[in-house]
């Protein structure tokens, strides 16, 4: 009996351990699966783009040539693709303005002019492909590819193209000191499952693009009287007989945009590893001190919000009839602005390289996601920078009475005002309606959330938003879960309440 009780025990042990073994094994299954769940979408490949561009400053035009190769990533097959043709927007006859009727003096400064886009071929693996410009305002480029194109496979097709400037001060354009190309080249329509390709217009509000994060391969060839300031990173340039082509790499980036200037002085530092180039005019007195504030913001968002992921940052003075605006890599700072708010500028849009850049969103549809966080990412960088000598509580009273006096007004005259914030460019029937909604109550809902959810939470927040959507497209509905898991509040109905237009102001 002894002898069999010794075996029964004997038996149950093996038992236990092969149960523990097979256990241990599942457990490393799951936790190896949901490792490469978690890291999938940083880890897939990435559509690129290879272009030739060559630039003529007699006639202002780019001719170009693009290669795209295309991966189907997502869960649809294929048999064409949509590109956007945003220099279309500025051809004589196009359905939407460019800008506010209030800034046309300052957009046309020369006199009126136009500029467009043409599509010469499509070509793949040397054999034509059908294409057609389309879209409500010629704003859209449909490639019929020769085949179905089933999730995980690729196509490489290329684009012949080139592109007429305005005399304009604007994203895409020469003016009388920089010559700007934003948005210039055709670049591939976002598809959202269950939506399909986002083709929207071009709108005079906000910033209208929606793009995924790609790699870029760019040779472009310029005079050589110019200086070149650019998305990516400058590996080589070689200078000819009054000309200088310049390779230029950028991975990861979520556009492509370059500056070219005759009147350009560059000053350089380093912050945490990148390089921060601030490009200013010849005679210009605050190169220096407005290359300190880019290196102070790039600094102090790498410390609340996670690290800058690149090894350049270009923050360009430049003709434009807005204050700023964002690519990766690089920033337009408005010639126009005074010296007194170039800083609050340049603040606002080196937070867009984290909200915009880094973290993508639909800016046609949910233009709050980005905008609204920028702003009060600009208040934080003051808050945290007190030698600017500015008082953020006096800058959130502002803001609330700025907006209570939008509603106010708007309501007198309308008899209703729509306070909603989380709607298409196209439904903001003014500039003050769309800049109020986005950015003003932006920035008082993200000053709201921080002071529901206390500083340690809502920073942590932030952390983790950057970290889980690096590199990715965010919905709002994604922002909220993100911000719910990292808080453990349920935040839901508090943030769509400031979306809906539900929170009124006393």
């Amino acid at each position: 009996m002894k002898k069999l009780k010794l075996k029964k025990i004997s038996i149950n042990k093996k038992t236990k351990i092969i149960a523990l073994s097979l256990l241990f094994a599942l457990v490393i299954a799951i936790v190896v699966m949901l490792c490469l769940s978690a890291t999938k979408d940083e880890d897939k490949a990435r559509t690129s783009y290879k272009m030739t561009l060559a630039y003529d400053a007699q006639t202002h035009v780019l001719s170009g040539s693009e290669e795209v190769t295309y991966i189907n990533n997502n869960e649809n097959m294929f048999t064409y693709l949509y590109l956007h043709l945003y220099p279309n927007a500025f051809r004589e006859g196009a359905k939407n303005s460019l800008a506010s009727v209030s800034t046309q003096d300052e957009l046309y400064v020369n006199g009126v002019s136009y500029g467009n886009i043409t599509v010469s071929s499509v070509e793949c693996e040397g054999e034509a492909l059908e294409f057609n410009v389309e879209g409500e305002d010629e704003n859209i480029l449909r490639v019929d590819l020769p085949c179905e194109l089933y999730p995980d496979e690729q196509i490489t097709f290329s684009i012949d193209f080139s592109v007429t400037l305005a005399n304009i001060n604007h994203r895409l354009g020469y003016g009388n000191n920089t010559i700007n190309f934003g948005n210039f080249y055709p670049i591939l329509c976002v598809y959202e499952d269950g939506v399909g390709f986002k083709t929207d217009l071009y709108h005079s509000n906000g910033d209208p693009f929606y793009s995924e994060v790609a790699n870029y391969e760019v040779s472009l060839t310029y005079p050589s009287e110019y200086t070149l300031a650019s998305s990516g990173n400058v590996l080589s340039s070689q200078e000819g007989e009054d000309i200088v082509t310049a390779n230029i790499l950028g991975e990861n980036i979520r556009d492509f945009c370059f500056v070219l200037s005759d009147i350009f002085e560059e000053v350089c530092a380093n912050v945490d590893g990148t390089q921060i180039n601030y490009y200013g005019y010849r005679g210009d007195n605050n190169l220096q001190t407005n290359l300190s504030t880019a290196q102070e913001a790039l600094s102090t968002f790498n410390d609340l919000f996670g690290r800058y992921p690149y090894e350049v940052l270009n923050v360009v003075k430049t003709n434009f009839v807005h204050g700023g605006m964002e690519y990766p890599n690089l920033v337009y700072i408005s010639d126009s602005l005074s010296q007194e708010d170039i800083a609050y500028v340049i603040v606002h849009e080196i937070a867009h390289q984290w909200w915009y850049g880094v973290v993508g969103n639909d800016e046609n549809s949910h233009a709050w996601l980005d905008e609204g966080l920028a702003e009060y990412s600009t208040l934080l960088f003051f808050e945290n920078n007190t030698k600017y000598g500015v008082d953020c509580e006096a800058m959130i009273d502002s803001a609330l009475t700025s907006y209570k006096t939008f509603v106010r007004v708007y309501g007198s005259v309308n008899g209703e005002v729509d306070t909603s914030m989380d709607r298409p460019l196209s439904d903001f029937a003014t500039e003050p309606e769309y800049v109020q909604n986005t950015y003003t109550k932006g920035l008082l809902m993200f000053d709201s959330l921080r002071k529901s959810t206390g500083d340690r939470k809502f920073f942590k927040a932030l952390k983790n938003y950057y970290k889980d959507f690096c590199y990715k497209n965010v919905t709002p509905a994604e922002f909220i879960a993100s911000f719910i898991d990292s808080t453990g509040y349920n935040l839901e109905n508090f943030i769509n309440s400031w979306l809906n237009g539900e929170v009124v102001f006393q």
